[in-house]
């Protein structure tokens, strides 16, 4: 978990950034202005950065502060938002103002316990996990509930669960987190060229023809930027993204798009083909029919999935749906099985281009199967990327071009 600064720290860091003054500052902060300037020199050392200039006529926000500055300024922003919907919930009503009331009380150390006991189910878990002990998290547990005066934590016959209210408080501690997180990056960035870190959630396509070639381009430029590949089925990566532990997924886009806070964008449309074994008996067979087909075994995706939704569309006009299938979204079987089988399967062809090409694959030729589904780029709507992951992106957009030249 990132070692997120003092979140009082952080508020008066933007007060002081806003008004250009340590005094107009601590006035809104509850800090005195001697605490204040401690408070400002603890975070430089935090961030390993030097955030402001002291002029004479005031405090000026460096290059490095600036770019912090965005960063935390969304950050406390999202935290606010959501804690104005608590306070909102809990009274009626509508003032936004009345919620400073409650980040100023709110600290790191309780929202942190709120991530881990939403991970770990349990007290003694979650303090195993963040390395303090079960009282000191349960206790700032509490607290955090008292502060906000609602219940976040809830005990079920599985452990600990979140309360509805504290989702919404638990997305938005991971979310402003990770800004927090991403401006730590852009100060190391600017520091030392190539530093840095993006997040990819991965569908099987993606894994074989997009991604490997895109990270070691980009590697061999920016050996110092790393790059994190998560696997999953897509629900689960979405979770993960909407939620900020993801930065970008890549793979087959969904229409129309599952939920109003991701943007989509197409990279190729990719063409799908009945694959089979060099050696498929069916090779030898120049007349296929929908019948043959459906008497064949099958490697299909699970079910909701752009791929298996195509499958299924291809029988929906023949009385005989092939019922012989094996389910699977790990393309490593699926190629080890097509390879030692007379089984079939439905794949983009940029997924098996290698055993195309390697003679071990070939394309069953059906004149009416003509499928494709677009291939891109799914991120948050609010997410803003370093300089470093722009170039990432833009470099996963120019593969994407090549490999729509292949489609």
């Amino acid at each position: 978990m990132v070692d997120i600064p003092n979140l009082r720290h952080l508020r008066a860091f933007i007060y002081i950034a806003d008004s250009g003054s340590i005094s107009k500052a601590s006035e809104l902060v509850f800090l005195s202005q001697p605490a204040l300037t401690q408070a400002i020199a603890k975070l430089e050392n935090a961030v390993k950065a030097t955030l402001f200039e002291r002029r004479s006529d005031g405090m000026h926000l460096t290059s490095l502060g600036m770019i912090f500055n965005k960063r935390v300024s969304r950050a406390i922003s999202i935290l606010d938002d959501e804690l104005t919907k608590i306070l909102n919930i809990k009274t009626g009503n509508s003032k936004k103002s009345k919620s400073s009331n409650y980040i100023n009380t709110v600290t790191i150390t309780q929202l942190r316990a709120l991530l881990a006991v939403a991970e770990n189910k349990s007290y003694s878990a979650a303090g195993r996990s963040i390395g303090v002990s079960q009282s000191s998290l349960y206790r700032a547990s509490k607290e955090l509930e008292a502060s906000l005066d609602v219940v976040l934590f809830e005990k079920t016959s599985l452990g600990i669960s979140i309360s509805k209210v504290g989702l919404g408080l638990l997305k938005a501690t991971k979310l402003a987190f990770k800004e927090i997180q991403q401006g730590l990056e852009e100060i190391s960035s600017e520091q030392s060229a190539g530093a840095g870190r993006i997040v990819i959630g991965s569908m099987p396509l993606a894994r074989t023809c997009l991604l490997p070639e895109t990270i070691n381009d980009f590697s061999y430029i920016n050996d110092d930027f790393n790059i994190k590949v998560v696997e999953g089925d897509y629900s689960d990566l979405l979770y993960h993204l909407r939620n900020g532990e993801i930065d970008v997924l890549i793979g087959a886009l969904r229409f129309p798009p599952p939920a109003v806070d991701i943007r989509q964008e197409t990279l190729f449309d990719s063409s799908n083909n009945i694959i089979a074994r060099t050696d498929h008996p069916l090779t030898k067979v120049d007349d296929l029919t929908m019948d043959v087909l459906a008497e064949q075994s099958w490697v299909v995706p699970g079910e909701h999935t752009p791929a298996r939704r195509m499958f299924n569309e291809f029988f929906s006009d023949t009385e005989n749906y092939p019922q012989k299938l094996i389910e699977t979204s790990s393309q490593i079987l699926v190629r080890e099985i097509l390879l030692g089988s007379n089984k079939l399967a439905i794949l983009s062809k940029h997924q098996v281009q290698r055993e195309l090409n390697e003679g071990k694959f070939t394309i069953l030729d059906f004149p009416s199967f003509s499928h494709s589904r677009p291939i891109g780029l799914t991120f948050r709507q609010n997410w803003h990327a370093t300089e470093l992951q722009k170039s990432f992106i833009s470099l996963l957009r120019d593969k994407g071009l090549a490999l729509s030249v292949l489609s």
